[in-house]
């Protein structure tokens, strides 16, 4: 599930970046950590299913920060269209 975060260049961590590949389409994918406050990730959960990009969750905010290579956990993260 996290390899394809893990292996690719093409992606975006926060939800600030993240929700603006999601409104201009750039979105491929989205991952989502479980434990994030919900007043963050359930709009954006929304979002992602407005504009018909999957989601996959992750149980914890750190082991999506460590997949996408930085050393604080994330909330929200994407991987970019090619």
């Amino acid at each position: 599930m996290l390899e394809d975060l893990k292996t690719q260049a093409n992606r975006v961590v926060g939800v600030k970046q993240s929700t603006k590949a999601v409104e201009s389409g750039q979105a491929r994918k989205a991952y989502v950590a479980d434990e994030a406050s919900p007043s963050v990730t359930e709009p954006f959960l929304k979002l992602c299913e407005r504009q018909g990009v999957p989601c996959e969750h992750v149980d914890t905010l750190k082991n999506l920060g460590k997949a996408c290579g930085i050393s604080v956990g994330a909330s929200v993260a994407v991987l970019l269209c090619d």
